[in-house]
């Protein structure tokens, strides 16, 4: 991610382009580009933000949004058919069978023994995903909650609460209230990097940043962290397209 206030000169993208995508937001207080794991590329913008502007800033840091587009293309995942015919989730080593029924009307999920059912009108192809989308956030609360309470007590951590979320880069992330905020896509990844994200996190409830003690806490309870940090880094490629579904709601 990268921000700033602008400057430079030529346009880098076009309004036709489905890959890139500029928002407007009353929070920004500067633009914002961001470069996503799929290749989109998104710009947040102050509200009003003339167009001369954000092309300005665009092309200030052309070079960098280049180079994480290429990164991101060798590291795509490969297109899946959708639905799914089954979703796994190594964190919690489950195979989840979907089966699609028909129907009319609303979109509905049932999930229960391993098994996925959607019905209802099967040309809703967005309320699949959101289906879909909800029942990973659900099925993230029940299997991570579990595991943080457990990590917490294990290492003698203790925490506010916990939330979980869809987020397109964090894994995870901890504020100065004890709130510890989960990435629902974490199911996606081997159980030993689920364990270190759980201890990164928690660390922070005592060091708010990435100081030298920082960094001695995550080694006292996890002492393999770098090389599951590195594996951590590389966990987007195991994130199905669904779940974000590039350019739809």
């Amino acid at each position: 991610m990268i921000s700033d206030g602008a400057a430079a000169q030529l346009p880098l993208w076009s309004e036709q382009d489905a890959s890139w995508s500029v928002r407007e937001s009353r929070r920004a207080r500067r633009m914002v580009v961001r470069v996503f794991h799929s290749g989109r590329v998104e710009v947040v913008v102050p509200v009003k933000t003339p167009p001369g502007l954000i092309a300005t800033f665009l092309e200030r840091h052309r070079l960098w949004i280049e180079r994480k587009r290429a990164e991101a293309r060798r590291t795509a995942v490969v297109p899946e058919p959708f639905p799914p015919g089954s979703i796994d989730l190594p964190a919690c080593a489950q195979r989840w069978r979907v089966h699609l029924a028909g129907g009319s009307g609303r979109v509905r999920l049932a999930s229960a023994d391993g098994l996925i059912i959607l019905s209802g009108d099967v040309a809703l192809r967005s309320a699949q995903r959101a289906a879909l989308r909800n029942w990973l956030l659900e099925r993230a609360a029940e299997v991570l909650g579990p595991e943080l309470e457990a990590c917490a007590r294990e290492f003698g951590f203790t925490y506010e609460r916990m939330v979980i979320r869809r987020q397109r880069t964090r894994w995870g992330s901890c504020s100065v209230r004890g709130t510890i905020s989960l990435n629902a896509c974490l199911l996606f990844l081997p159980p030993a990097a689920v364990r270190y994200l759980l201890i990164h996190e928690l660390s922070h409830t005592r060091h708010m940043n990435h100081s030298r003690h920082f960094w001695q806490c995550v080694a006292r309870c996890c002492p393999d962290y770098r090389q599951l940090d590195r594996l951590l880094s590389e966990g987007w490629r195991a994130v199905p397209a669904w779940v974000f579904g590039e350019g739809e709601a």
